[in-house]
């Protein structure tokens, strides 16, 4: 009777121990593109304050003459009055603070520097919050500042083709883009594929985007749905702006503060202070931000969309 021979041999758990490993850097699931930012024109103030002034409402455009015979007749006379309490936008500021053991920093900084991962990891959640209040501020926000008269209803509840013409002939003049939460648009193009007119698309920032009317549909989950970022439920109200964008165009424009100490990127400034006797350095971030709109035909909202409506094709 022959003797069973065991063989040892090494495992993957003892293996592990002495093999490298590739690692990542920090990975933030909550970013996202951020195409606001990109799609917006910025300006930069000087002095953190923006004045916006307007003709004053009411004011008719001036009398003129025309005619061929100038010397014989009155020339009108006139003048073209302005608002006397003109809006003033106040940048806000978004702040937060870092703090690093330098210990830590000292002896965990390979392959990463941990400060600098702790830095760009706040930065890009400052950058999130900067888009969430450019869209649903109470003071400056884009939701909150549509005029009465640039809102309007969809005619079914789901976004059609039809409500967005809509958006279009309230701000005809150059629109520049949509904005609408992933599901909104969604909605739209299930809408388009019922009536057989499916958008195209475009390679626009780096971007590729559908388009309605040659106008990009550009998606944001700061646009909320019933109130969130990502609903659990297949259905859902939201809304979808229509801009024009540019100071040039007497559009909507996203202010920021020019010349800050310790700048980081554009309103963001980030600014060392210290380190403790407990060996913990800090860092104070602070972004400030806010948009302004120059005309009421700049912006116009389709209100309460239904997300959550889905249609049987017919296969044959």
């Amino acid at each position: 009777m022959s003797e069973e021979i065991k063989f040892n041999a090494l495992g993957k758990a003892a293996a592990y121990q002495l093999a490298d490993v590739t690692k990542t850097k920090p990975q933030f699931g909550m970013l996202t593109p951020r195409w606001i930012t990109k799609f917006l024109e910025f300006k930069g103030l000087d002095a953190g304050i923006y004045r916006v002034n307007r003709v004053k409402e009411g004011n008719t455009p001036l009398e003129v003459l025309c005619s061929s015979k100038p010397k014989r007749d009155v020339i009108p006379q006139g003048f073209v009055d302005y608002e006397s309490k003109p809006r003033e936008y106040i940048l806000n500021s978004i702040s937060t603070i870092i703090n690093v053991n330098t210990q830590v920093a000292d002896v965990f900084s390979s392959p990463y520097d941990q400060a600098r991962e702790q830095l760009a990891l706040a930065v890009e959640s400052l950058r999130e919050r900067q888009e969430s209040q450019l869209i649903n501020n109470d003071d400056y926000g884009l939701l909150k500042n549509v005029p009465d008269s640039q809102r309007i209803q969809p005619r079914n509840g789901a976004p059609t083709p039809d409500d967005l013409d809509e958006l279009i002939s309230k701000v005809w003049k150059e629109p520049s883009f949509f904005l609408a939460h992933p599901r909104a648009i969604a909605a739209f193009e299930r809408e388009c594929t019922r009536r057989g007119v499916p958008p195209v698309t475009a390679d626009i920032n780096g971007g590729r985007f559908i388009l309605w009317r040659g106008i990009p549909l550009v998606p944001s989950d700061k646009m909320l749905v019933d109130g969130l970022k990502n609903p659990k439920s297949q259905s859902g109200r939201t809304n979808i702006l229509l801009i024009r964008s540019g100071e040039a165009k007497r559009g909507v424009v996203g202010l920021y503060q020019n010349g800050l100490q310790g700048e980081h990127s554009r309103g963001l400034s980030i600014r060392f202070r210290g380190i403790d006797d407990r060996g913990v350095a800090s860092y104070l971030l602070a972004l400030y931000c806010s948009a302004a709109i120059l005309a009421d035909d700049a912006i116009a909202v389709l209100e309460d969309v239904d997300v959550g409506e889905y249609h049987d094709y017919d296969r044959n």
